[in-house]
């Protein structure tokens, strides 16, 4: 097989349900020029016997086994140590690639020498990827650290390529963070003034549920303030941008919590705090902002199942 052009990383742990649709994205894509790393976090299911026979079968999956120490260091060790492709896109275990993903990245890349890392749009389903809740869009305007710290439009490492040179120069993933890992990435991204652009296409499947690491808001939360203190000791951030940065990530944690099975209580908390924060940018989105303090206040009186489909 020629070197490929487009390096796949994936790091799992226990992703045995999901594992077979995602390697099945990859192997339906097409562009032919790739290669898929997976990088095994320990897992103690079924994960390994699946990836095994995928490895078996197609010579363009490469597996690596280590013992569990999380996302960024399994991400770190297939981008940085085992990738061949000059172009690292992620992909995590349970999301699924768009047929034209690879196709596309590998046309804007090529289109654009200039440009360090690209993101598409994210569609976000529960069980059916064609049915999905929710669709993100891509920003018209480069991105900046209040940006970032607020609501990330890239919104999955799943949806991030970049160029190896660039990632191994910025230093990869900090591997002492769980939550908001890519957000820090890409935070030293822009403050390495690097180019980072938006493609306004479908190119990934997030699948959402009500467990697992992203649910967790109160941890999401203080990764976010740990995030904030790694940025400030690269570049200063003012105490007016940390404050819209703040309201407008509380506002976005209120709308996961009202999508959650959580106690109602939490979103209003939530939203609450945003809104003390910086009402300015809590409603810099006037429809967003007012659908999410309302139904904070209302989520005691709204069913479970009524509140994820009006905050999806």
């Amino acid at each position: 097989m020629s070197d490929p052009e487009i390096s796949v990383v994936m790091p799992c742990y226990n992703a045995a349900p999901h594992l077979p649709a995602t390697l099945a994205s990859v192997q339906a894509q097409t562009w032919r020029r790739w290669e898929l790393i997976i990088v095994d976090d320990g897992s103690t299911d079924e994960t390994p016997a699946i990836l095994a026979a995928a490895a078996e079968e197609d010579a363009r999956i490469r597996v690596a086994r280590v013992r569990n120490g999380g996302p960024s260091r399994a991400r770190n060790l297939g981008a940085l140590g085992l990738a061949r492709g000059g172009i690292i896109a992620f992909l995590d275990a349970d999301d699924l690639c768009r047929p034209h993903r690879l196709e596309r990245l590998a046309q804007r890349f090529a289109a654009r020498p200039d440009c360090a890392a690209f993101y598409g749009r994210v569609r976000f389903f529960r069980t059916d990827p064609d049915r999905p809740d929710t669709t993100s869009m891509i920003r018209r305007h480069p991105l900046d650290a209040s940006v970032l710290l607020g609501e990330n439009p890239v919104c999955t490492t799943s949806n991030l390529a970049i160029r190896r040179d660039v990632l191994r120069r910025i230093g990869g993933f900090d591997e002492r963070l769980v939550h908001h890992e890519d957000v820090d990435l890409l935070l030293r991204l822009v403050a390495a003034e690097a180019c980072i652009e938006g493609i306004d296409e479908v190119l990934v499947d997030y699948r959402t549920c009500d467990g697992g690491l992203s649910a967790d808001l109160e941890a999401m939360r203080l990764g976010w303030r740990q995030t904030l203190e790694h940025a400030a000791k690269r570049a200063p951030i003012d105490r007016a941008t940390g404050r819209r940065a703040e309201a407008i990530h509380l506002r976005y944690l209120a709308r996961r919590a009202l999508r959650m099975q959580s106690d109602p209580r939490l979103a209003r908390r939530l939203a609450l705090q945003g809104l003390r924060r910086s009402p300015r940018a809590f409603f810099d989105i006037p429809r967003r902002g007012a659908l999410t303090l309302g139904g904070s206040l209302l989520a005691p009186l709204l069913p479970a199942g009524l509140r994820r489909r009006l905050f999806a």
